[in-house]
This record gives structure tokens, C-alpha cells and sequence, in this order.
């Protein structure tokens, strides 16, 4: 990852490189507001504009359903929204985890502002973790993240990540055990948020059994190609070129990762294996796929099109496995 990816804090027991400021364990949260560039709050103002343009007499009037949301620091402008828009501040995002990382052992391991500002999320680590045969460490994590531009709700995520390669992946099998969305309409409860938590964090075990299922499922030549066809390729025959060109370049790379390219391909829980599939297709997403820079990258990885193609290849993968 480049270095535009915006005020990355990490844990230096991180295992892929990644830019960012590194921080001894158990570090306070304001110690992270610091770090992560999240010392900054968001303001708003009225939309306004001049009427009588030309003419003699001019006046300023305000828009008064909408609003522009800007920086405290600099007083960039992040977004224009509706007056109704309910604001995250990135302290709040910090601040969800600190009785999580007082009293129930998480640890924050990384934090960061994409886009300016308009997303910011945090990652901690759980302390929920399990073997995979051929010593392949999986952890889990719950991810926080918000937007002030509305392309996003606020979304806490049980997400598990690979050690041997980072790839990140949503720990849910279920609508019960997925990710936990407020709307920007309500405000953030982040009480009612553990709370309902609570549910998604305990399906980890049910989500590692079934990890477990894939990495016992070994999978043919044919198999792995078909897999990749249809998780990748679903470019119809009229699609533009340059799309079908783009799908065939991601499917060399991802059958290479899965042939042995890619970190921890030779393991034995995931060489020849459906849970190689699935680490080839996150691997490929989370550090592989073409970005205009690393903030899209993430961005699309945690929120966008590459998460839709990891959640297509866990369905795929659980079916092959079934």
C-alpha cells in the first residue's frame, strides 16, 4: 500500500507492512485520537446562497433543508447533507471502544481517516482467535466505521483477519450475525450497539467451524477455475472490452495467489483447499486489486465493490463446501 492512505494507526505486532504511526500495546484511546488524526471535530453550517445576481439589489438567503458538514482543523468542506443528518464525530468512534478495551480485553490495533475525512473508521482486536491445520492463525476483530457524506451508515462489523496474509474478511454466516448499521436519521446509541452486538460476536465460533469445513474441502483443477469464474467473471459476452479484459487480468492473479503466489497458499489449510480459494480472492481484493491509491483500495475492500466480491466468495465457497 502507498502511502495515501490517510492517518493509518497500527499495533506493531501488525504483520504486513502498512503506513501508519506505531504504538506500544494497550495505548489510551486519547493517545489514538492523537495518532490517528482524528483530533478534529466536524462542524456544520447553513447552505447559502446570493440571489439577484446583476441586479442592483443582492441578498443572501439560506437553504435551510440541507447543510454543509467541514472540518474544525483546516475548514475544508467535507459534504453537503440534509439538515436532518444525524453527525458521528471521529472521537465517538474511538470513544466506542474504550470500555471494551478497559474491561473486556480488546485491543485497538489500528485507526484511520479516508477521503479527507468524509470516512473514518477503528479496528480492534477482539481476542477471539483459532488454528486452522498447518499453524494458519485467523483472529477476530470488530470494525467500526462512519461517513459524514452519507456513503455509508455508521457499521460495526465482526471481521476476521488472516494473519499470514492480513485479508480481511465479515465474520458473519447469517442476518443475525452480520454487521450492526445505524442510519445517519438516528443517532448513534453506541449502547444499543454492543448490545446488539452481543449476537454477531457470539456466532465466532459457528463462523470458524465452517472456516474449518473449507479448509478440509480439497478442490480439483477444474473446481478452483470454476470457482473463480464465477465469483470474478460475471461480465455479460456484450460487456464492454476493457471490462472483460479487466476480469481476465483478475483472474490470472488470483489463480496465481491461489497456486501458490499468495501468502500462506502453501499452508495445509489452504493449499489445493476451498479455504484457498476464498484467501486468493481476499488477498487479491484487500492488496492486489487495481486502485486509483490505497485509500480506494480500502475503501472498496471494507465498503465498496471489493466487499461485495468477498462476500460472492465466501457464498461460493460455503456451496463448494456443502
Amino acid at each position: 500500500m502507498s502511502t495515501t492512505l490517510k492517518s493509518i494507526v497500527l499495533n506493531e505486532q501488525a504483520g504486513r507492512q502498512r503506513p501508519g504511526h506505531v504504538l506500544e500495546p494497550h495505548q489510551s484511546v486519547d493517545a489514538w485520537v492523537q495518532k490517528a488524526g482524528m483530533d478534529w471535530t466536524i462542524k456544520e453550517a447553513p447552505v447559502q446562497f446570493m440571489t439577484g445576481q446583476g441586479e442592483a439589489t443582492q441578498s443572501l438567503q439560506a437553504y435551510e433543508s440541507q447543510k454543509v458538514l467541514y472540518r474544525s482543523d483546516s475548514k475544508l468542506p467535507l459534504s453537503v447533507v440534509s439538515s436532518r443528518y444525524q453527525v458521528v464525530q471521529p472521537l465517538e468512534v474511538l470513544e466506542f471502544y474504550r470500555d471494551l478495551t478497559e474491561i473486556s480485553g480488546y485491543e485497538l490495533e489500528t485507526a484511520g481517516v479516508l477521503k479527507g475525512g468524509r470516512k473514518f473508521w477503528a479496528l480492534a482486536r477482539t481476542g477471539r482467535e483459532a488454528v486452522l491445520k498447518g499453524s494458519d492463525l485467523v483472529r477476530g476483530y470488530l470494525l467500526l466505521a462512519t461517513s459524514c457524506d452519507g456513503s455509508i451508515a455508521t457499521i460495526a462489523t465482526p471481521t476476521t483477519i488472516r494473519v499470514a496474509c492480513e485479508n480481511s474478511l465479515t465474520a458473519a454466516l447469517g442476518a443475525a450475525q452480520g454487521a450492526v448499521k445505524v442510519s445517519h436519521s438516528t443517532a448513534f446509541d453506541a449502547d444499543a450497539v454492543k448490545r446488539e452486538l452481543g449476537v454477531a460476536v457470539a456466532g465466532w465460533d459457528e463462523f470458524m467451524f465452517r472456516m474449518r469445513i473449507l479448509a478440509d474441502r480439497k478442490v480439483k483443477a477444474s473446481e478452483a477455475s470454476n470457482f473463480f469464474l464465477k465469483v470474478l467473471c460475471n461480465a455479460a459476452w456484450d460487456s464492454p472490452a476493457d471490462q472483460k479484459l479487466q476480469n481476465e487480468r483478475a483472474l490470472k492473479k488470483v489463480q496465481a495467489l491461489f497456486d501458490g503466489q499468495g501468502r500462506g497458499a502453501e499452508l495445509s489449510s489452504a493449499k489445493n483447499t476451498a479455504w484457498g480459494l476464498l484467501n486468493a480472492v481476499t488477498e487479491f481484493v484487500d492488496h492486489e486489486r487495481r486502485a486509483r491509491d490505497a485509500d480506494y483500495r480500502l475503501d472498496s475492500a471494507w465498503f465498496g465493490q471489493g466487499a461485495a466480491l468477498k462476500e460472492r466468495a465466501l457464498k461460493a465457497a460455503l456451496e463448494l463446501a456443502s
